[in-house]
């Protein structure tokens, strides 16, 4: 659902197949807005094949703070899912205890902001609401959705991602 919500959000006309042309749209987007992107995890078993956070078992990280190291213009992280277990943040977390770094709130609203120190900068994290159809019942719970969702009954779980991602990768809702 990421690149639905990018699509939209930049107006990308992508094509959604599996074709090398849809792949250099994606690359060509990425590399104009100067957005870098990996998953956390390098690695993980799962007994069932699916796609989901908790059936992730035996996680093996990415070394983040390293790709920091090597990379010094990166001033942002976002992840694209919370704190619960085996989402994005939580693995950050971990990372970040292990290197004994703290992470400070700088805003505990949807979404979330953080800040650390590494590499010798200070470094924002930003955490999104998943763009995955396990977050829409978590959304739907949020008394910001179900007021806009008062408001105008065609608004949809996407609608609440659009905002919220489109506040962050644009700087504006």
């Amino acid at each position: 659902m990421l690149w639905k919500i990018w699509d939209r959000l930049y107006a990308l006309d992508l094509v959604f197949e599996n074709t090398h042309f849809a792949i250099e749209q994606r690359k060509a987007f990425l590399k104009r807005e100067k957005i870098g992107i990996c998953d956390i995890v390098h690695s993980a078993y799962r007994e069932k094949i699916d796609a989901s956070d908790l059936g992730m078992q035996r996680p093996e990280l990415r070394d983040l703070l390293g790709l920091l190291e090597q990379h010094p213009k990166i001033k942002t992280l976002i992840f694209t899912g919370g704190n619960s277990k085996n989402g994005p943040e939580y693995f950050f977390r971990k990372l970040l205890k292990k290197a004994q770094v703290s992470l400070d709130c700088l805003d505990s609203h949807l979404p979330r902001k953080h800040q650390f120190h590494w590499a010798g900068r200070s470094i924002v994290t930003f955490s999104l609401t998943a763009p995955s159809g396990a977050a829409n019942r978590a959304i739907g719970a949020l008394p910001a959705y179900k007021e806009a969702k008062e408001r105008d009954s065609k608004y949809s779980t996407l609608d609440f991602r659009m905002e919220q991602y489109g506040r962050i990768f644009k700087g504006h809702s």
